[in-house]
C-alpha cells in the first residue's frame, strides 16, 4: 500500500455456532477502504483453519480487489480478485458467474455485511430488493453468486437474506455499520 492508512475500527467476533473468533480493521488510505481481518476456526472436517483476508473498496463501499488466503494442516490457497466494470477477475480468470455483482461476501465473516450497509444507505424500513454479491465459500476459496437482500429495520438493525429467503437473520451494526450482532452466528467481543 502506498497510502499511509488510518484505522477506522478494530475489533474481534466470536463465532457462536462453534470454535472460531476473528480480528478484523476497518482502514482508510486516500479514498479507498481496507477491511482486513484474521478468522481462525475449524474447518468442515473439524481441523483447525486459518483464513486471512485484505479486502480494498472504494469510498462508496464497491469492491476493487480482494486477496484471500485460508491454511489448513491439508493445504493453503490463495484467492486473488480484481472487480472492476462488474467483471470479476479470479487469480487471473475472469468469473462470468459472478458478472454485474458488486459487493465481496466472506462466507467465513461478518466484516463483509458492512460493505451493502454503508453502499446502500437504506432508509429505515426500506429494503435493497435482492441483488447478487460474490460469495467466497470457505474453506474451498470458490467464488460464486449468492443472491441477497437487506431491509432496514431500525436505525443500526438489519434483516439478511439470502437465497430467496432460505436464510435470514438479524443484524446489529454500529456506528460505522460493522456488525455487532450476528443473530446465532457472529457476536462481537466487547472490550
Amino acid at each position: 500500500m502506498t497510502l499511509s492508512s488510518q484505522l477506522v475500527a478494530s475489533g474481534m467476533w466470536r463465532w457462536l455456532q462453534g470454535t472460531g473468533i476473528e480480528r478484523f480493521e476497518l482502514q482508510r488510505a486516500g479514498r479507498e477502504c481496507i477491511l482486513r481481518g484474521t478468522v481462525l476456526t475449524l474447518d468442515n472436517h473439524a481441523a483447525a483453519a486459518e483464513a486471512r483476508y485484505e479486502l480494498v473498496c472504494d469510498d462508496a463501499f464497491h469492491t476493487l480487489r480482494a486477496q484471500v488466503s485460508v491454511r489448513t494442516a491439508a493445504a493453503e490457497r490463495v484467492l486473488q480478485i480484481v472487480a472492476e466494470d462488474g467483471r470479476w477477475i479470479e487469480n487471473g480468470n475472469e468469473n462470468l458467474a459472478v458478472k454485474g455483482a458488486i459487493d465481496i461476501d466472506l462466507e467465513w465473516s461478518p466484516s463483509t455485511n458492512t460493505l451493502p450497509i454503508r453502499r446502500m444507505n437504506l432508509a429505515l424500513g426500506k429494503s435493497s430488493g435482492e441483488f447478487n454479491a460474490a460469495w467466497v465459500r470457505f474453506p474451498e476459496l470458490v467464488l460464486e453468486p449468492l443472491p441477497q437482500e437487506y431491509v432496514r429495520l431500525a436505525d443500526r438493525r438489519y434483516r439478511y437474506s439470502s437465497r430467496g429467503g432460505a436464510f435470514t437473520a438479524e443484524l446489529l451494526v454500529d456506528g460505522d455499520g460493522l456488525v455487532v450482532d450476528y443473530q446465532g452466528f457472529w457476536q462481537r467481543v466487547q472490550t
